[in-house]
């Protein structure tokens, strides 16, 4: 680590930054943690710094989880000032999401990663085209169903979660506006279910790391670097109510049609990952 040029950490610090910011901003319009801008970024810093691909990847996922958790609270948290949220129905789904979470870590330890990265680009895919075509027809329902199916959704949104190392958000606002649920209440419900989803997800990755401790860059608990929620954190938790104050202000179709397009940048981005 001591023999990276400053110059050179000097534009990862700055990439740092940058992929704070529109993390925020993401999590504040849509709901979402910005998982997909923060691993990426993640990644590039501690591959220069010399992290053995045994681990990279997992202290990605698991900083990132750790970023997400402010971001997401402060964005749930400007959401619901804007209005009363629905906060009983992330309560009827904590804990099948939590044993979501569970089910999807094991599971990823096991199945490669391209497996992963085509589920990724399938969910994403459609949620997308859920945007771009809605219209009332598209719907399971005109209200939440009751706390059986409930409880399975909260399974489906953890089980993803856990497979993916994100937020939840894209899902979780389908399945809300799926039973007729308005988009601007949905994205303050699924930046709720962010906070479930990367609280849980942080305490997975700081236990599975602990073995690999000697693996790991210094300032590192388990799979969670020290250092790289320390500089984004920040940044991203500023910006997050900026972009859940512009979410408000968006009229409910344009919200619909860029939320669309973020999550197909997404899948092409996964999608080029798998050739």
């Amino acid at each position: 680590m001591l023999g990276v040029p400053l110059g050179e950490l000097a534009v990862l610090a700055a990439a740092i930054v940058v992929g704070g910011v529109v993390t925020g901003l993401l999590a504040g319009l849509f709901g979402v943690g910005g998982g997909a801008v923060i691993v990426p970024v993640l990644y590039e810093v501690f591959r220069i710094l010399g992290v053995p691909e045994d681990v990279r990847m997992q202290l990605c996922v698991g900083t990132s989880l750790a970023i997400i958790v402010p971001t997401s609270l402060l964005s749930f948290l400007a959401h619901r000032a804007k209005g009363s949220l629905p906060v009983e129905i992330i309560r009827a789904w904590a804990p099948p999401m939590i044993a979501g979470i569970a089910v999807g870590a094991v599971t990823a330890a096991f199945a490669p990663s391209w497996v992963f990265k085509l589920a990724f680009v399938v969910v994403t895919s459609l949620v997308a085209l859920r945007m771009f075509l809605v219209n009332d027809r598209w719907r399971l329902g005109d209200a939440l169903p009751g706390q059986p199916a409930m409880s399975g959704y909260g399974l489906v949104v953890g089980l993803y979660s856990g497979l993916m190392g994100v937020g939840g958000g894209s899902v979780s606002t389908l399945i809300l506006m799926l039973y007729g649920t308005a988009i601007h209440t949905a994205v303050g419900i699924s930046a709720g279910v962010g906070v479930v989803i990367s609280v849980t997800g942080t305490i997975g990755y700081l236990l599975a790391g602990i073995p690999y401790h000697d693996l790991l860059p210094p300032l590192s608990v388990g799979y969670v670097s020290l250092i790289g929620v320390a500089i984004m954190a920040p940044v991203s938790s500023y910006a997050a109510p900026f972009g859940a104050r512009l979410a408000h202000r968006m009229p409910k179709r344009k919200l619909e049609i860029a939320f669309g397009v973020f999550l197909l940048a997404v899948a092409v981005r996964f999608l080029f990952s798998l050739l």
